[in-house]
């Protein structure tokens, strides 16, 4: 199963339609972070050089510099697990971690949290 494959299958499982992901533009991440579980993954709405998306491992912080921009392909190269997710249209959450924990839901806080609104 491809990527994209996989990405349709996340999307049609959480009743969502996809948005596309550009691996050629920037994700917000904590790489330090990366290697504890779980991993939480949320999505607000792209700009013209983000994705719009933020990930962490383990425990979030509001520190400013607590995400890097990193390009999406360096994620998928870190982490090829959250490939699958990446389809998910803005608003969505999810938290895996590496024992086959998945879950996926709709949050309209998220883009409060970002200064967009819902």
């Amino acid at each position: 199963m491809t990527v994209k494959d996989e990405q349709s299958a996340i999307c049609k499982k959480y009743n969502c339609t996809p948005l596309e992901f550009n691996p050629s533009i920037n994700v917000g991440v904590n790489l330090a972070s990366l290697s504890q579980q779980p991993i939480y993954g949320v999505r607000v709405r792209p700009t013209n050089d983000t994705s719009g998306w933020y990930f962490w491992g383990g425990e979030y912080s509001d520190d400013d510099g607590f995400f890097q921009p990193v390009h999406g392909a360096h994620i998928i190269e870190k982490v090829p697990s959250l490939g699958k997710y990446l389809a998910l249209p803005p608003g969505y959450k999810f938290i895996v971690d590496d024992e086959g924990y998945e879950d996926v839901w709709y949050d309209p806080s998220a883009f409060v949290r970002a200064g967009q609104e819902p």
